[in-house]
């Protein structure tokens, strides 16, 4: 007969409160489930969107089985909050009569649960950090924040949540949260923030969790106007997509840059150099005077003819007309519809003139006459985008006129095609040409602008990419994020003032992450070796975790190097987690055929781990954003070779070195390169 447990054990109150928080989300879904709308609404429109909302508030309303509904506890200290107990969650859960049972992590109570410290309690009494196995409640731990003979210390439950293995895509932080990181978190939605971080300081967390905070902020005015997050490929846009909805967000969208500008199917690609020049910002100079070039001032005066009337009007009038939407500089589409009804104005005055009395809508079918129409169309015709920047990519002497002074010779002749292309369908389009085309787009019609973006791995984006995202933001605000020693691009920016000046945003506020809570401290130390040799200037991160990680560098000196690394891979298997196995682009056919001769299965990038499979085969350039817990990196110095230069194969290798949790293991059979050469 088993020992009766005592009904005064903590851990078992807490199970209790869990199980009863539980019961109460229960009750929440099901009374959404029950609400009957047949009366409520007006019209079948009113009631499909209603019967949405519905299911998207069951939707949020979920309990996640292996997701802890509150992570913490905050006590206050009487008179503050009454002395209340508040329990902490990823999403606010009341009971029956509406009392609270679970505060959501977002609310202003919350925050002294990531601010609070021995030095600032914040009126918090005791702070209890919950830990979980399976979505089980397993063990707690204080910190009586008001008791000055507590020394303070590192949260031995936190650190286990941050080096907890993981399979699957990526999990929130939002139990892990730092006070430097909850600062950005709960930053306004009228401000920009640029968040430079090195590797495993979690800038990418911190931006999903900002939306997340935002949207409860201020989720009416984003429910107008829409969040996306905006990252570098398929790959970490799957690895990220589970975040939001944990934290009960599904309306935000994701898409990379090349989602935003697919106007054309994008079938080509460029050299670096030319790459560069589209890339630069001057070339949105280029496409401006392109588009203004289409504007005519008119020679002949207009005659319209109403009825058995004519009514005249003179060249130099038309001409004013057109000079005076041209000065206004507003988008070429609009002032092209803007025309035609200035000139109807101009025929209204002389009817009245004339004793007549004309309205709106005489003004409106003057502007629809056929005589309206042919000049409109001969001082500001129609311009197709596509078209436009075809024809700059292949006719010499129209790039030459637009360019000049702009661009030099040389570049110009980097930018035309060496055999043109018959038409926009037939084009070989490149990622960049699809930029330009997105500039000449909005030069013609104003892009919709969002409420808030969230830009990720920010540091590759072109100064034309910079744009694009940045017309997606005009009227809103944007959360930047990323890294300049991981730049890999020929045209990575070098410093966030000229990014953000691109992106439309200079006075956005820029925040530095330097402390590292997910590389290992000796991983981080051996890659950031490299700093001084690539982003001399910036500061290596500082891993706070006191594992130092499993860290081995296997030389292969006989046999087969693509046997070596099988061998890491099963070594690593060994261990829980996932396994990513890392490697030049060009290393990556080898090593598949390696693995599916020695019978070992595994994913690509953007495929779901899971326990039964957690072995990822990851090419170098499709590494960015993603971590697994262990990492095997093949042949660092072919990594280095791959790319077009050596400071953009540094940078290649650094993301490479920094994608481990727990443990890094380097096979090489040719020489490391030099700046990870072994140190006497």
């Amino acid at each position: 007969m088993s020992a009766a447990v005592p009904t005064d054990d903590p851990l078992v109150r807490e199970r209790t409160h869990l199980s009863a928080s539980r019961a109460a989300l229960r009750a929440m879904r099901e009374e959404v489930e029950a609400l009957d709308i047949k009366d409520v609404t007006a019209n079948w429109v009113n009631s499909i969107v209603l019967e949405r909302q519905i299911e998207d508030r069951v939707k949020a309303l979920a309990d996640l089985a292996h997701t802890p509904l509150f992570f913490g506890r905050l006590d206050y200290l009487p008179p503050t909050q009454q002395g209340q107990r508040f329990y902490i969650g990823r999403r606010h859960v009341h009971d029956a009569h509406g009392d609270p049972m679970v505060i959501d992590w977002r609310a202003p109570v919350s925050q002294p649960y990531y601010q609070a410290s021995k030095k600032d309690p914040r009126d918090v009494g005791l702070r209890r950090r919950f830990g979980y196995t399976g979505g089980e409640l397993t063990a707690y731990e204080d910190e009586h924040l008001s008791d000055p003979s507590e020394l303070e210390r590192t949260s031995k439950l936190l650190q286990t949540e941050i080096e907890r293995p993981r399979v699957g895509p990526m999990r929130d932080i939002v139990a892990t949260i730092q006070p430097e990181q909850d600062e950005i978190v709960r930053a306004g939605l009228s401000g920009t923030v640029c968040v430079q971080g090195g590797p495993g300081t979690g800038k990418t967390a911190v931006g999903l969790h900002r939306v997340a905070y935002l949207l409860y902020a201020h989720r009416e005015r984003l429910a107008r106007t829409g969040t996306l997050v905006i990252g570098p490929n398929r790959s970490f846009l799957h690895y990220i997509e589970q975040v939001l909805p944990a934290l009960g967000e599904l309306e935000v969208k994701q898409a990379t840059v090349d989602d935003l500008v697919a106007h054309v199917e994008v079938r080509g690609t460029d050299e670096a150099p030319t790459a560069v020049v589209k890339g630069d910002a001057r070339m949105a100079e280029v496409l401006r005077r392109a588009v203004r070039s289409h504007v005519k001032l008119p020679a002949e005066p207009l005659m319209v003819v109403r009825g058995s009337r004519r009514w005249r009007v003179p060249a130099y009038e038309l001409e004013e007309m057109v000079r005076e939407l041209t000065e206004r500089d507003i988008r070429y589409g609009a002032a092209r519809e803007a025309l035609p009804q200035r000139i109807a104005h101009a025929v209204l005055v002389r009817m009245e003139q004339a004793g007549e009395a004309p309205d709106d809508r005489v003004q409106n079918a003057v502007a629809r006459n056929a005589a309206v129409k042919a000049v409109v169309k001969e001082c500001w015709p129609q311009i197709d985008p596509p078209k436009l920047v075809l024809r700059l990519l292949s006719d010499p002497e129209f790039l030459a006129e637009h360019a000049d002074g702009v661009l030099s010779d040389e570049e110009q002749k980097l930018l035309l095609w060496a055999k043109p292309a018959r038409s926009v369908k037939t084009a070989k389009w490149s990622a960049a040409d699809a930029v330009l085309i997105d500039e000449a787009t909005d030069l013609v019609e104003r892009t919709h602008s969002l409420g808030h973006v969230v830009l990720d791995e920010a540091q590759d984006l072109s100064p034309m990419q910079y744009r694009a995202v940045g017309r997606r933001c005009t009227t809103g605000s944007a959360t930047v994020l990323g890294d300049l020693a991981q730049g890999t691009t020929p045209w990575a920016t070098r410093s966030w003032e000229s990014a953000l000046a691109h992106l439309g945003k200079p006075e956005a506020r820029v925040e530095e992450l330097t402390a590292g809570f997910r590389v290992p401290s000796e991983v981080i130390a051996y890659a950031s070796r490299l700093l001084p040799h690539m982003a001399p200037g910036l500061a290596p991160v500082e891993s706070v975790r006191e594992n130092p990680g499993d860290f081995a560098i296997r030389e292969t000196t006989t046999g087969s190097a693509e046997a070596a690394v099988v061998a890491a891979c099963a070594d690593a298997l060994r261990n829980e987690g996932s396994i990513g196995l890392i490697a030049a682009d060009a290393r990556i056919a080898p090593l598949a055929e390696a693995l599916e001769a020695a019978g070992m299965p595994y994913l690509s990038p953007g495929e779901e781990t899971t326990a039964e499979s957690r072995l990822t085969l990851v090419p170098a350039s499709l590494a960015k954003g993603l971590e697994y817990d262990y990492v095997v990196l093949d042949e660092p110095a072919a990594v280095v070779d791959g790319e077009p230069d050596e400071r953009t194969g540094l940078r290649r290798l650094y993301v490479a070195l920094t994608r481990a949790v727990s443990g890094l293991t380097l096979v090489h059979a040719a020489p490391l390169p030099a700046q990870l050469a072994p140190r006497d």
